[in-house]
């Protein structure tokens, strides 16, 4: 009886342990909607453009850099909106602070590297969604097996392209923002 009752606490141990180890990404500044940080100063809005503040934890075993993307999944594009890549990350890196997104604040640890957006220049460009329902914000941090070859002037469609093959895990949030 003792073996048994060993071996299940054993198992609930190595079982709990397991489940602390998923890959996660956090913002200590979001829920479930986007603030008036994350939305666009233009086009009508009068957001602060920033990017959010991101944690993340346990990534997987192997990682070399991480990705962050920040991608509208209902833009009238045909095809989303790229709000935010930035790449090369790295693997030593576990956050973001907030306004990262902004190249001339050279908040973004060595090394990384942020792309165009769709917007056609790089950093985090702000929310801007149409009139109508809310739009869905995928916020995705990928672990990477390797650094992406890549630079500034990188499409976001090629940066993801060229993480594809070499994702060892990602961790998203979805968020929600619309027209008031």
């Amino acid at each position: 009886m003792k073996n048994v009752a060993a071996t299940l606490a054993t198992s609930a141990l190595l079982s709990t342990s397991a489940f602390a180890q998923t890959f996660t990404l956090k913002s200590p500044e979001l829920g479930g909607q986007l603030t008036n940080k994350q939305f666009l100063n233009g086009m009508g809005f009068t957001g602060e453009n920033q990017s959010p503040a991101l944690t993340w934890e346990h990534a997987p075993a192997g990682t070399q850099s991480f990705a962050v993307t920040i991608f509208d999944l209902d833009a009238p594009t045909g095809s989303g909106f790229w709000h935010w890549v930035i790449f090369n990350i790295p693997a030593t890196v576990t956050e973001l602070k907030s306004g990262a997104g902004d190249p001339s604040k050279n908040l973004t640890p060595a090394g990384a590297i942020q792309s165009n957006t769709d917007f056609g220049q790089p950093g985090y460009v702000g929310a801007a969604p149409t009139p109508g329902p809310a739009h869905r914000y995928l916020i995705t941090v990928l672990a990477l097996s390797k650094k992406l070859e890549l630079d500034k002037n990188a499409t976001p469609a090629y940066v993801a392209f060229n993480c594809n093959s070499i994702t060892l895990g990602k961790a998203s949030l979805l968020l929600y923002g619309q027209r008031k």
